[in-house]
């Protein structure tokens, strides 16, 4: 291993702590990206300590080795192909048998590892007492008590590993052990382990001993790997003849028969290393799991807890939305007061900030959603929130454990999509990636905020909460469908453990709010900043000055319906009206006269034609280029209120056509860092499928609500 800098994979089970304890490992020195080749998301971050540095790799959670989800496929590939110097390995302490079993696998890969044992502060609540020097001797690697939630024993893990270093891999290898499968599993073992080592540079990319096993087991990906083996034939040969010889004498599945030998060796070393002190009489997480896990009340608690985190969201989130609307309003006023009237003036004041600004200012309600989005999710319920929605999405075709992408969806679609990867049907993940964007991500808030609160002022709130629940419905109801056609099967069974109850650390909210919000910050500086210079550009060009007969027009027709209107009155609106004159000139004004026959069933008119084709970019965008479009849409005055006002003023939008835009906003096609998704998780085809569904599905679910609104109005 390098003396300098050291490459860690921090691994383990899901719901062990293992962000935690790499959140108070790293603290804010880590950067998210994605693992070569896929769309996984990574952690990594690096330290420094004593002279030597320290780069973190966070793998997925998984429960082992054998590649039934993308997640585990990523872990496994990471270890075999990457060769970290060594493995943390994050550990349960409350459930140390379920958890020991991937230790096993990763000690099988050759790499040095070490044992986290993690919530060793629950476990002794719970009255398990470890000895961890025991355990330590039974399964041959250092273990250390952690609890990363409160940043305990970091410095222990650190010095662990420093210690392991120091020794050298080959020592840390020696020393650790491996399960003995029995004298007929482990016959079979030795003759294939000799006849891969009759490659030398094979076994120096695989260990045999893991290979060896793995073909056994029937695994796959093992059988791909050994083909690189000069005798991968002979090998195969003798691997398939050995497991249809144990499948026969054990009379079940050889895989079935080596999981019971490694669980069997875990028994024997838990046994002599925990004691339980004495059982709790009372657990709370049982008491409320009760409550919430009651088959009658659990579906209607969750759209209860739904429900109220919406209404907390905008009504704590609408005070600092105010302040930053009126911030940006009078930075632009300001601008217009102390700056000549020259393009670069209405760049600035049109273009960035009436198109960012009005982004940026729906930050506060993606801030409060995401921070309780994040809590829910620490807290332990949102696998309840799965458990409760599992028979209602299994009516539609879905799997249970589907609700943890789409509850993604309200955040963002981009990792909403790549969650779906953890469900271990090929049609589940398919069907789930392809629903998933009709839930109303972050980047749709804004667009449902903006019109809800212009024509739905009393029920703005309501209004959005709505819109939520349109895209669930039709999400769930489009699983039905598909999976009737596209997509027939039955969905696999659902089978997931339940965390117990945990207080949410302020370190982790905050940092999951500030790695989404960052994100959606760094879009409004980037992408939408770009998109609103854009639309800033095709509004502005070519130039076109209305002559006097047109502004003469426009002052008769003001005086026509406004009888004895002052003169100031009367070159305000006169001015305002050649100036859409101008908007309409444009080029996006030629576009969006172009293109709007295709939107007037929907009742859209230009302007909103225009800001649907551009939301493809990002839905944020939308706000930007309504801003940019309606920026002359309004009568100055003091009272006035920005974007809201303009759109309210203008006599083509009501609440009906504000409501179909919010609707068409929600299920069209979603952005193109969405499509991109969709596109590396399930190619070319499902992408070509899943954007004229959506597309479909919004334009005729539009028009007909629009119309049969014209009737009843």
């Amino acid at each position: 291993m390098s003396e300098q800098k050291l490459r860690i994979a921090i691994a383990g089970n899901p719901n062990a702590g293992k962000t935690s304890l790499f959140n108070a490992l790293t603290g804010a020195h880590h950067k998210v990206g994605n693992y070569p080749g896929v769309t996984v998301e990574k952690l990594e971050g690096v330290i420094s300590r004593n002279g030597r540095q320290y780069h973190l790799i966070d793998l997925p959670g998984i429960y082992g080795l054998t590649a039934y989800s993308i997640d585990e496929v990523v872990a496994r590939d990471f270890i075999l192909d990457e060769k970290p110097d060594l493995i943390v390995d994050v550990l349960d302490s409350t459930n140390l048998e379920r958890n020991l079993y991937l230790c096993l696998q990763f000690q099988e890969l050759g790499v040095p590892v070490i044992g986290a044992l993690n919530m060793t502060d629950e476990a002794e609540a719970k009255g398990i007492r470890i000895n961890e020097k025991t355990l330590s001797a039974s399964l041959g690697i250092p273990l250390v008590k952690t609890v990363g939630s409160k940043s305990k024993g970091m410095d222990e893990l650190l010095d662990c590993v420093d210690a392991l270093n120091d020794s050298g891999r080959d020592a840390a290898r020696g020393a650790a052990h491996t399960v003995t499968y029995g004298m007929e599993i482990e016959s079979k073992l030795e003759i294939l382990q000799t006849m891969i080592r009759a490659d030398a540079a094979f076994i120096k990319k695989y260990p045999e001993r893991w290979l060896a096993v793995k073909l056994l087991e029937k695994d796959s990906d093992a059988y791909k790997r050994l083909k690189e083996h000069e005798r991968a034939q002979e090998i195969g040969a003798f691997a398939k003849e050995a497991s249809l010889w144990l499948d026969k004498h054990y009379g079940k599945d050889a895989e079935i028969v080596v999981s019971e030998q490694r669980y069997g060796y875990i028994r024997g070393a838990v046994q002599e290393s925990l004691q339980i002190i004495k059982a709790p009489d009372f657990s709370l997480t049982e008491a409320i799991d009760r409550v919430i896990m009651n088959r009658f009340l659990a579906l209607p608690l969750f759209v209860a807890v739904l429900w109220l985190l919406f209404q907390l969201t905008f009504a704590v989130g609408q005070y600092p939305m105010d302040w930053l609307e009126g911030f940006f309003t009078f930075l632009s006023d300001a601008l217009n007061n102390v700056m000549p009237d020259t393009l670069f003036r209405s760049l600035l004041v049109d273009g960035v900030i009436g198109g960012v600004g009005g982004v940026l200012s729906f930050v506060p309600l993606i801030v409060i959603l995401f921070c309780l989005l994040s809590i829910l999710e620490d807290v332990g319920y949102m696998a309840r929130a799965a458990f409760a929605s599992d028979k209602l999405l299994h009516a539609f075709g879905l799997h249970g454990q589907s609700v943890f992408p789409m509850m993604l969806g309200f955040g963002c679609s981009v990792p909403a999509i790549m969650a779906a990867r953890t469900l271990k049907s090929q049609r589940d993940r398919i069907l789930t990636a392809l629903i998933t964007p009709l839930m109303s991500c972050g980047a749709k808030l804004p667009v449902h905020v903006l019109l809800a609160a212009a024509f739905f002022p009393e029920n703005a709130a309501n209004m959005v909460i709505l819109l939520y629940g349109c895209g669930v419905v039709l999400s769930l109801l489009s699983a039905f469908v598909l999976r009737k056609t596209a997509l027939r099967g039955e969905p696999t069974p659902f089978v997931m453990e339940l965390p117990p109850y945990r207080a949410p650390t302020v370190r982790g909210v905050l940092w999951h709010v500030w790695e989404k919000t960052s994100r959606y910050i760094k879009k409004a500086g980037t992408i939408i900043l770009a998109a609103s210079i854009l639309v800033w550009l095709i509004t502005t060009f070519p130039r076109y000055e209305p002559s006097p007969e047109e502004m003469q027009a426009f002052a008769a027709t003001y005086l026509e319906n406004n009888p004895g209107a002052d003169e100031e009155a009367v070159a305000a609106y006169a001015e305002v009206s050649g100036e859409q004159l101008a908007v309409e000139h444009s080029y996006a004004g030629r576009i969006g006269h172009f293109i709007a026959p295709v939107f007037k069933p929907m009742g859209f008119d230009w302007k909103l034609a225009t800001a649907s084709v551009i939301g493809i970019v990002a839905k944020e965008v939308i706000v930007s280029t309504l801003g940019i479009l309606y920026r002359v849409g309004a009568e100055e005055s003091e009272e006035n209120e920005g974007l809201r006002a303009a759109i309210t003023g203008d006599p083509h939008m009501t609440p009906l056509v504000a409501f179909v835009f919010m609707l068409f906003t929600l299920i069209a096609p979603p952005c193109l860092a969405a499509l991109a998704t969709i596109k590396a998780e399930l190619g070319w085809k499902w992408l070509g499928f899943e954007y004229a569904f959506l597309l479909l599905l919004g334009g005729v679910l539009s028009v007909i609500i629009y119309q049969i609104g014209l009737l009843l109005v």
